[in-house]
């Protein structure tokens, strides 16, 4: 049933995870979450090549190889459960080291997968999601923007924000008030023709589907999308809002405080677009 987990430490069946471990101790580390539609992990390359940027900026010794392997043998146990969609994560952390934040000079890194199985296949997009403004901010920190490293304590709070207000997401601004993203995932606006997204050089995850969107999709329907500062007036002038993560895809935005969407033809346009990437 949904809800199950499997999860393997450098390759083998696990229930704990070995101590101590700088991932634990200072979020020394990055990770993937990967959707799995039966034993195929969906655009696996993207996922490795955001995790192998992650592993040049915190200076990891090199392990592309170990993680490709690791992944394949993690996709075909998948395909022995026959679950239709599963999430999987792969957790990288620097290993164990001495007390310390200074790293060891030689690290091991140490590989974490969990697989967890998700729902049936969903008949569409999901339903448009209600937002609501998160309080807490993203920090700004050039040197690790775009990095989906371990510390994500601001989402954490943030999520927790959102689920107290009775809303599905948040939005989530910088130390200047700008729009960043919501929680779980980069956002997108719809106005005067063209996608607005927001820069990603002081704060923020440069996601997968958000670089599908920028790359392939939106050009696909001959849109121009522009990366820069975003604004909460531009928020609530937009025609349209979406979000996207690797396991939804893409979601409309249905309310923002104030201003409400009822209909979202480039969304939905662009939707078609990833489901057939899917098929």
């Amino acid at each position: 049933m949904a809800g199950d987990t499997v999860i393997w430490v450098d390759g083998e069946r696990a229930s704990a995870l070995p101590l101590p471990d700088r991932g634990l101790e200072f979020g020394d580390g990055l990770f993937e979450t990967l959707l799995v539609r039966g034993a195929v992990p969906l655009f696996t390359q993207l996922h490795l090549a955001r995790m192998q940027h992650g592993c040049r900026v915190l200076a990891f010794p090199p392990c592309d190889e170990t993680l490709g392997e690791q992944l394949h043998r993690a996709a075909a146990y998948i395909g022995t459960r026959q679950w239709p969609f599963s999430a999987l994560r792969i957790t990288l952390t620097r290993g164990s080291g001495p007390r310390g934040y200074a790293p060891p000079r030689e690290a091991r890194p140490r590989i974490v997968i969990s697989a967890t199985r998700l729902g049936e296949a969903s008949p569409g997009m999901a339903a448009p999601a209600m937002l609501c403004l998160a309080n807490i901010r993203w920090p700004t920190q050039p040197a690790l923007a775009g990095l989906k490293h371990l510390n994500r304590l601001e989402q954490v709070m943030a999520a927790r924000e959102y689920r107290l207000a009775g809303a599905d997401e948040a939005v989530m601004l910088d130390q200047q008030g700008r729009v960043v993203s919501v929680v779980a995932g980069n956002l997108f606006l719809s106005l005067d023709g063209r996608l607005l997204t927001a820069a990603l050089d002081q704060c923020g995850i440069a996601g997968t589907r958000r670089d599908l969107v920028m790359r392939r999709w939106a050009p696909a329907l001959g849109l121009e999308v522009v990366e820069g500062t975003l604004t909460l007036e531009q928020l609530e002038a937009a025609d349209e809002a979406f979000f996207c993560n690797s396991l939804i895809g893409l979601r409309p935005v249905a309310r923002f405080q104030q201003r409400s969407w009822t209909s979202h033809p480039v969304c939905e346009a662009l939707y078609q677009q990833y489901q057939g990437d899917l098929s």
